[in-house]
C-alpha cells in the first residue's frame, strides 16, 4: 500500500480544507477557534513559508503549517503538524518538511509538544530522533478544546538536527539510574533526580485521564512540570525514552 502523498498548498480552498481538519482533530468549531484561520495560513504560504497537505486517494488526512525561525537561515518552526492517527500520515508530513527544509539550506526544524502525551514523545525521540531542548511553563495559557480540556499548555520545545546522523531513540537506562517520576497505580509519584541518569515515567493516556479524572491529570501536569521542566532547566538533556513510557535524562554531572 502507497503511502500519503503531500504537496504545498497555496490556494483557500485547500487551506480551508485544513481549516476543517483542524477544527475536527482538536474538536473547536471551524472559523475563529480553530488552531490557525485559512487567512493566516494563506498568508504564510504566500510569503514562503511551509503549508503543506497529506492526501489519501484525494482526501486531506493531514497538515502542517511551519515558518522560518531564529538564528535566521538556519532553523524553521513547525508550528502546528495534524493528522490522522495510525497510518504513517505524521510522518509523511515530517519527512517532506525535512525535504523542504534542507532544498532551503535549513539546518533544524523545531516544534513544541505536550510533554504528557506519550505517543508524540515517542513519535519526536524515537521515529524522528528530535530531542527536548526547553521546557515552556503554560505556553499558550489554559486551552479548552477537546484534546486539552482546559488544562493549563505546558509544552517541550524539541529541536530536530538535519545534519546529524539520527541519535538512537530507544535506550537501556544504565544502573543505578534515579526515578525521578513512577506512575503508580495511575497517579505521579516522585523519587530521587540525584542521579547522573533520571527516568521520568509519563501516565498511560493524559487525555482520556483529563475527562475522566481531571484531579489525577492536574497532578501530573504539575509532577512533570517540576521534575523534567527543573531538569532542563539545570542543563539536563533528554537522551532517549524507554518503553514507550518514560524520558531518560542526563545530567552533565550528577548531583553530589
Amino acid at each position: 500500500m502507497n503511502g500519503p502523498t503531500v504537496r504545498e498548498l497555496h490556494v483557500m480552498e485547500d487551506l480551508d480544507a485544513v481549516n476543517h481538519l483542524y477544527a475536527d482533530i482538536w474538536g473547536t468549531e471551524p472559523g475563529s477557534s480553530s488552531p490557525i484561520s485559512a487567512e493566516v495560513m494563506r498568508a504564510l504560504s504566500h510569503s514562503g513559508n511551509y503549508v503543506a497537505g497529506a492526501y489519501e486517494d484525494d482526501r486531506l488526512v493531514g497538515a502542517s503549517v511551519a515558518f522560518f525561525g531564529e538564528p535566521a537561515g538556519t532553523s524553521l518552526h513547525s508550528h502546528i503538524t495534524g493528522a490522522v492517527m495510525g497510518r504513517g500520515v505524521g510522518l509523511a508530513l515530517k519527512t517532506h518538511q525535512r525535504r523542504w527544509a534542507l532544498a532551503r539550506r535549513l539546518r533544524r526544524i523545531t516544534w513544541t509538544y505536550d510533554p504528557l502525551i506519550r505517543r508524540n514523545a515517542y513519535f519526536n525521540l524515537v521515529k524522528l530522533g528530535a530531542r527536548p531542548q526547553e521546557y515552556l511553563t503554560s505556553f499558550y495559557g489554559a486551552m479548552d478544546d477537546a484534546v486539552n480540556s482546559g488544562d493549563e499548555s505546558d509544552r517541550v520545545l524539541a529541536a530536530w538536527d538535519l545534519t546529524a546522523p539520527a541519535p538512537p531513540g530507544t535506550i537501556e537506562p544504565p544502573p543505578g539510574a534515579a526515578h525521578g517520576l513512577r506512575n503508580h497505580h495511575g497517579r505521579p509519584e516522585t523519587g530521587a533526580t540525584d542521579a547522573g541518569t533520571v527516568l521520568i515515567d509519563l501516565p498511560d493516556d493524559i487525555e482520556a485521564l483529563r475527562r475522566t479524572d481531571p484531579g489525577a491529570a492536574r497532578a501530573w501536569r504539575l509532577a512533570v512540570r517540576h521534575t523534567l521542566g527543573g531538569l532542563l532547566a539545570e542543563g539536563a538533556r533528554v537522551v532517549g525514552f524507554h518503553e514507550r513510557r518514560r524520558y531518560v535524562v542526563q545530567r552533565t554531572t550528577p548531583r553530589s
